[in-house]
């Protein structure tokens, strides 16, 4: 199958690494990609939010699927634009992916399908966002309404910091200020037709840049796969209460959701409840999810792309477990530092179940660069979650970059 990636991320560069591990001869072209990803398939400098362009590279090259790896093509509306052309393609058009582009527009849909999910209050003023801060009370959640690149969630107790990341954000549009849901986190990637859906497999990420979950928020340092402590059923019932509802609810208004439909999900005290939906793989997890996907990953994708899922089996994964650390620039994620040489990537491959997915690389003057925050996330795959954990932070060490920084705690309390 000829296939077109677009997207330049580690996330990118996992589903690559996966399509290429079929070993059933695709002819994969990435756009724009990385260093990492053209070391494996050839890359072409376009635009991946301009539909037009995308749409017209499709059709000269023969083009038999578009897989969308980032968020601002959907909400672009690229996929629009090929499917309008005939062209199979991965990812929701633009209405349907305002699923991840606006949560107020997210929460009526919720609402709307009776999809469980915490109190919220859409705000475009100071005064409204102060006035809902001190209605929920403590501890605080403030988030941007649009996308914000992972970076517009704040969780605080302290209420000046909670007004003024509302401030912050009311300067590019709205806010939802939402009560406060305690329990485990979940990620849970579930593909869609638009009327069927297919559930891969849990995923757990970690948001805050340092140890025990503490400094700021970031786009992910790392993630881990299965969740040896869910309950049994857990999958079927988020299948069944969430995603199920949530697609036919965007079915039956005209607006089918095809793609990958991200529940991220929190196990509260009065049971599942839903933090948010993005409209694409997640970043990190999919580094640990598709590393233990046995099924053809193409096969699924295609269904998707082509109304198929409704005959297709349930995924099989690995037994195996995957950790994924991500390491990060100095100064991420408010002012990352690029441009900095990284040496050591062949000592750490040569540690047993180790890939590196790239995120942010170049080669410059034959030197491989940071180009960004996020720069690799190192995936190990092992029996077990010491092993794996033992084995990413050993490529971890093996790795240079001058201020890097990373958690050392990925995947810790499962082991313990």
């Amino acid at each position: 199958m000829k296939i077109l990636v677009l997207g330049s991320g580690a996330r990118e560069h996992a589903i690559i690494t996966a399509l290429l591990a079929e070993q059933a001869g695709h002819d994969i072209i990435a756009a724009p990609g990385n260093a990492g990803i053209a070391a494996d398939v050839p890359i072409i400098h376009l635009d991946p939010t301009n539909g037009s362009v995308v749409t017209g590279f499709a059709l000269d090259n023969d083009i038999e699927l578009v897989i969308i790896g980032p968020e601002a093509p959907l909400v672009a509306g690229v996929a629009d634009k090929l499917r309008q052309r005939g062209i199979a393609v991965f990812g929701p058009g633009k209405a349907a992916a305002a699923l991840e582009g606006s949560k107020t527009f997210a929460k009526r849909v919720m609402d709307e399908a009776g999809v469980p999910t915490g109190r919220a209050a859409r705000c475009g003023t100071l005064a409204e966002a102060i006035a809902a801060i001190d209605e929920f009370g403590a501890p605080y959640v403030v988030k941007a309404d649009g996308l914000a690149a992972g970076k517009g969630v704040l969780v605080t107790s302290a209420r000046d910091e909670a007004i003024a990341h509302a401030e912050f954000w009311l300067h590019h549009g709205s806010v939802l200020v939402e009560e406060f849901l305690a329990g485990q986190e979940v990620s849970l990637f579930f593909l869609s037709d638009g009327h069927s859906v297919l559930p891969l497999s849990p995923a757990q990420d970690f948001k805050l840049l340092l140890d025990d979950d503490l400094g700021p928020n970031t786009g992910g340092m790392g993630a881990y796969s299965p969740l040896p402590w869910l309950p049994e059923g857990f999958v079927d019932e988020v299948a069944e209460t969430i995603a199920i509802p949530t697609v036919r609810q965007l079915a039956a208004a005209q607006t089918p959701f095809i793609g990958l439909l991200y529940c991220g999900l929190i196990l509260t005290e009065k049971g599942i409840r839903v933090i948010e939906f993005n409209a694409r793989f997640g970043d990190p997890e999919t580094q640990v999810v598709l590393p233990r996907l046995v099924t053809p990953l193409s096969g699924l994708l295609f269904a998707a792309a082509t109304g198929g899922l409704g005959s297709v089996e349930r995924p099989v994964f690995s037994s195996d477990v995957a950790v994924t650390v991500v390491l990060a620039s100095e100064g991420y994620p408010e002012t990352p530092i690029t441009g900095r040489v990284i040496t050591g990537l062949d000592n750490a491959l040569a540690v047993p179940g180790v890939s590196i997915a790239h995120a942010a690389t170049a080669v410059s003057n034959n030197d491989l660069v940071a180009t960004g925050g996020r720069v690799l996330s190192v995936v190990a795959t092992a029996p077990d979650f010491a092993q794996a954990r033992e084995r990413a932070y050993e490529a971890l060490r093996a790795i240079h970059l001058e201020g890097a920084q990373f958690r050392t705690d990925i995947a810790a309390r499962v082991v313990s």
